[in-house]
């Protein structure tokens, strides 16, 4: 096992991973911008180095800085926790090249599953069902395009091939819109990650956005850990996740499930791992894989009672997967809310101190924050600032016991969406279970009327 991790990462699930080191015996190692100096998890840690000013592009996306502070601090692994460089097939194979561990899949398998194209290939390869659409990239003939949108049907939905978190696609409901969407999204995928290719795919009108969370280890063991519902979302972003998916069969769950976990032998998988699908009518679509910890792994932790981060430490240390999947029991129901800065009915960022910070309690109830009182939320990064996940026996109670953390919760200094919240906690048609990706969008043009 590991003596010393570096965690290349920052928020709340940097203090995620330092608590899963702290538990193992292990040394963690904080990175943080300027931004981030009096961060808890930078207090907490056993070292921390500074790489940078506030800027991304200059600290938490600065390879050279990582992997100087690791080297300055003779760390053995990096941790990427989510989002920045966790998905980087170029930092993963720079950490293995430069003697560290890299707590995440191969370099390999960043990149097959962070193109979506070559992913959804590798997934028809792997009997995985995906939505009809291009067999790859689109070609730049317009006849040749309009040709492959009437194999499909309209709506298409034209999505950036290295695209990400909801950005690089559009919706083309008519041929005379068709080329002009295919141009446009090519022009900001090339801007924005640096491969104009785009591919097509069939819009469903309807679906909701299951994914399943696999795990696999070095000697081809590969498990699903059941699946999560997170269609309550908007602009492709995540409010809350819940799992298991309210109204859908077990069986339909166990097939998907299992194909998950024979892909990953097949593409020889390692680490953590989410397979995101559109459900319609009872049919399973692939639309991609987040080669990392998931924001929502909370909820599958509480239904399975396996350590998600811990895990995936023990398998870049070349463990074995300590459970088979038949040990894997489904126990209740979680739900987590994400909880942002930002105004609850604007949805705009609100960053800020915060003068007061009141969490939930009880039974059931896990917080997941790095923030306390007299915290200074930066404006540089993303708006979330925590996390609100509890579990009942039932859906019911999981619900009962939202709502009541939910009026315990007490944040003042910033706006918060708190309150949005507490208002889609009542809805009932969330309560009813089954809402589709569209809904909190048409819910929150209501409101706003």
């Amino acid at each position: 096992m590991f003596k010393k991790i570096l965690i290349a990462n920052r928020g709340e699930i940097a203090l995620r991973v330092q608590r899963a080191c702290r538990e193992m015996g292990i040394k963690a190692v904080m990175v943080y911008s300027e931004a981030d100096r009096e961060a808890k998890y930078v207090k907490l840690a056993d070292e921390a180095v500074c790489i940078g000013p506030a800027a991304s592009a200059q600290s938490y996306l600065s390879m050279p800085a990582i992997i100087s502070a690791a080297e300055v601090t003779d760390s053995e692994a990096i941790h990427p926790g989510y989002g920045f460089l966790s998905e980087n097939a170029d930092f993963a194979e720079r950490v293995e090249k430069s003697g560290f561990v890299f707590i995440g899949p191969t370099p390999e398998s960043i990149r097959i599953m962070g193109d979506k194209v070559s992913a959804k290939q590798a997934m028809i390869r792997a009997g995985v069902p995906c939505v009809p659409g291009s067999d790859g990239a689109l070609p730049d003939d317009p006849t040749a395009i309009k040709r492959i949108a009437k194999s499909v049907g309209y709506p298409v939905i034209i999505k950036a091939a290295g695209g990400g978190g909801g950005r690089g696609m559009r919706v083309v409901h008519t041929e005379a819109a068709l080329i002009h969407a295919v141009q446009t999204t090519k022009a900001e995928a090339g801007a924005a990650f640096g491969n104009p290719e785009v591919y097509m795919e069939k819009f469903l009108l309807n679906p909701r956005h299951i994914e399943i969370q696999v795990m696999a280890d070095t000697h081809r063991n590969a498990v699903y850990l059941f699946e999560r519902d997170c269609s309550m979302q908007r602009r492709h972003q995540k409010i809350i996740e819940e799992a298991p998916a309210p109204g859908i069969p077990r069986r339909l769950i166990e097939r998907i499930g299992e194909r998950c976990a024979a892909a990953c032998r097949k593409i020889g998988y390692r680490g953590a791992g989410t397979f995101e699908f559109l459900y319609e009518n009872g049919e399973f679509y692939f639309i991609e894989m987040n080669t990392r910890v998931q924001v929502e792994h909370p909820v599958t932790e509480a239904i399975t009672g396996i350590d998600i981060v811990r895990t995936q430490i023990a398998v870049a240390a070349g463990e074995k997967l300590p459970f088979s999947q038949r040990q894997i029991e489904l126990r209740g129901h979680a739900i987590e809310c994400r909880i942002n800065a930002e105004d609850p009915y604007k949805l705009t960022p609100s960053p800020g101190r915060v003068t007061s910070w009141h969490m939930p309690g009880g039974p059931g109830v896990r917080v997941d924050s790095h923030v306390y009182a007299n915290y200074m939320v930066p404006p540089n990064y993303d708006s979330m600032i925590g996390k609100i996940i509890v579990h009942g026996d039932t859906r019911e109670q999981a619900l009962a016991r939202m709502r009541t953390a939910l009026a315990e919760t007490a944040i003042e200094g910033i706006k918060t969406n708190v309150p949005l919240h507490r208002e889609l906690m009542v809805d009932a048609n969330f309560e009813a279970g089954g809402t589709n990706i569209h809904y909190l969008e048409s819910w929150l043009e209501q409101r706003d009327r």
